[in-house]
């Protein structure tokens, strides 16, 4: 976001609007000295109080304007009149719009005190009557805490517009973060089953040409559904339910030459939770498929106590005291994914040899 250096004209006509009561150290000055300084006085207000209100420019740049608002209104109020004391109204009000948005609000307060103490002393050296000096306390007091207030306002309506774009920027990178996850998890799995099929078919093309023409099938047959899960997917239809990806993890490890073994002993679960296990269970049996090197998976889902588990076990090259291997990006998601539900991800050797994957989510 970029900064402005200038406040905006209308945040400058509006506060020119506010300095009617400058009217009357006008009308009392005697000479072309006393209007030039109070011309200046104004003009610098209005900057400065209007880039306060606007945060325009770093504070330092601020400040120093406030400052130099509070020296040329405390000279000329000190060299003239009574009529002047107003001015001093003006510079606590510039120091409110200043330092009240700052997030500095014992400086803020500083300003007013100080503000306050020095119009009895104003009044006392030029001889003001109780009503002229109470008037100009009074009027300090609620402008001062007005300004404050609106300032503060202002303030924390900017943060509650730069908190909605980032959390908008943050639902944006998610829902990225989320379609990769799917994507990786579609293709991953769709690819590695295209390939062992594509093997398959190498292999039996000279000794079975139809046993070859029925894997070839199969192919187009995974190839076409692929595309319509990425098209569901790229528009957010995608309801992958477990009872599906049960059957099709069970087509996929049978053409790998794995021995499946499904056990399903679970009631149907909710949609949130069979969709978020369908995943897990896709990401397992990919994994098995071109990782395990195993002849045989089981696959286990069942309820206990209001929690759905999911364990996919198998006998491959994975000895038990081998370290667990590191989670690529698959697991790395479902992980994450089963976490933000409350559900758990484990992952390691299996006491008899293998590997096992086990989910567990509340249901």
């Amino acid at each position: 976001m970029t900064r402005r250096l200038r406040p905006s004209i209308a945040g400058m006509v509006w506060t020119a609007v506010w300095t009617f009561p400058l009217l009357e150290p006008l009308s009392a000055a005697t000479s072309g000295l006393a209007v030039a300084g109070l011309v200046a006085f104004e003009l610098i207000y209005v900057f400065a109080a209007a880039a306060g209100f606007d945060a325009a420019g770093p504070p330092r740049y601020r400040q120093s304007l406030f400052g130099v608002v509070a020296a040329l209104g405390l000279a000329l109020t000190f060299a003239y009149g009574e009529h002047w004391l107003v001015l001093l109204l003006f510079v606590s009000v510039c120091g409110m719009a200043v330092f009240a948005g700052e997030e500095r609000p014992v400086t803020a307060a500083l300003v007013l005190l100080g503000t306050l103490a020095t119009i009895p002393v104003a009044a006392l050296v030029h001889r003001a009557g109780p009503w002229t000096a109470g008037s100009v306390f009074v009027g300090t007091i609620l402008s001062s805490l007005l300004v404050g207030s609106v300032r503060q306002m202002s303030r924390l309506i900017g943060e509650l517009h730069r908190t909605r774009e980032a959390l908008a920027e943050a639902a944006v990178a998610e829902e990225r973060l989320r379609f990769s996850r799917d994507l990786h998890d579609l293709l991953g799995h769709t690819l590695s089953v295209i390939v062992v099929k594509a093997e398959a078919v190498r292999r039996l093309a000279e000794r079975d040409p139809s046993a070859a023409a029925a894997q070839a099938a199969d192919i187009e047959q995974v190839g076409r559904r692929a595309l319509v899960e990425i098209r569901e997917a790229v528009t957010g239809y995608r309801e992958s339910g477990l009872t599906a990806e049960l059957t099709r993890a069970k087509g996929a490890l049978s053409a790998a030459g794995i021995t499946a073994d499904v056990l399903r002993t679970a009631d149907p679960l909710p949609d949130p939770a069979d969709r978020l296990l369908a995943w897990v269970l896709r990401e397992a049996t990919t994994n098995v498929v071109r990782h395990s090197g195993a002849s045989r998976c089981r696959i286990a889902l069942t309820t206990t106590d209001g929690t759905a588990h999911l364990a996919v076990t198998d006998d491959g090259d994975f000895a038990p005291a081998a370290p667990p291997p590191p989670h690529g990006n698959g697991l790395r998601g479902l992980t994450e994914r089963l976490t933000a539900a409350g559900g758990t991800l484990e992952t390691g050797p299996h006491p008899d040899g293998g590997f096992t994957l086990t989910a567990r989510l509340p249901i």
